[in-house]
């Protein structure tokens, strides 16, 4: 019997199974976070790019919750200054991918398919995740949140991405709005892609906690809205990289806060 929309998002909003374990990824060479299931083999894995000033912290929620539910979920926290460069946090999210890929997390308990790769990011860090699909033939699904544009433009590299996309802009952003970054990377996505929109949601509404950036950047973390991300994102990566069926009614589905703005399917 095929679950409701509701059930699903309900289901997929709070925490999976899995004991979760964290890990720094400063011990196998480059700063940032890991986060686990406590035990399991040939599992997913997703490098997760922070947005513009943003310290991975804001987003260990949702890394802890991807964990929850079987995925490794690694954020570098590089390229943090007020001018960084989208090509160089590409490569260290390629380095992230590496390291989940080739090193034995955990006590030895942890291995990750090098078949099971996905990316996100929020803001820029969403943008440096589309610069390094284009390139990088391991990686199987994309998804972001309040994207921005980069230099190089994410909407030139969107056309030489094939793989399936999950883009989730925020209605009110005024840093990144939906109309020039999220739409024509959306719309210029060689594969699978689709744009969601949550209405009243700013362009820091998919961080977590409190920061000095709220000063300078608009809008502030919202509950709502991570509450959505959690959300669709864990039924992304677990159908397009573990091929887990059932959830197709959660992603094609019309959501409150989570409007359908495009859907393509080349």
């Amino acid at each position: 019997m095929m679950s409701s929309p509701k059930r699903l998002f309900t289901q997929l909003s709070q925490p999976g199974p899995h004991s979760v374990a964290r890990g720094n990824l400063a011990l196998v060479g480059i700063p940032g976070y890991v986060f686990t299931p406590v035990e399991g083999t040939g599992l997913p894995a997703v490098a997760f790019g922070h947005g513009l000033l943003q310290p991975p912290a804001r987003y260990a929620g949702l890394l802890r919750h991807l964990a929850s539910w079987g995925i490794v979920a690694a954020c570098p926290a590089t390229q943090r200054s007020p001018l960084p460069s989208h090509r160089m946090y590409a490569a260290d999210l390629r380095v992230a991918l590496d390291i989940c890929t080739d090193v034995r997390l955990g006590e030895g308990e942890i291995s990750v398919d090098p078949k099971k790769l996905g990316l996100a990011g929020h803001s820029m860090g969403a943008a440096a995740a589309v610069l390094l699909a284009a390139e990088d033939p391991r990686v199987r699904a994309v998804a972001t949140l309040a994207i921005a544009e980069s230099l190089p433009s994410a909407a030139d590299f969107a056309a030489r991405c094939t793989m399936p996309s999950l883009h989730i802009a925020a209605g009110e952003d005024l840093i990144a709005p939906t109309t020039a970054h999220a739409t024509p990377i959306a719309k210029a996505w060689a594969g699978p892609a689709q744009l969601r929109t949550a209405p009243k949601a700013s362009h820091l509404a998919f961080t977590e906690g409190r920061h000095w950036t709220e000063l300078l950047l608009h809008g502030k973390a919202n509950h709502k809205s991570m509450r959505t991300a959690k959300a669709l994102l864990t039924a992304f990566f677990l159908k397009y990289l573990t091929g887990a069926s059932g959830y197709d009614a959660l992603l094609d589905a019309e959501l409150k806060g989570a409007d359908l703005a495009y859907s393509a399917q080349p």
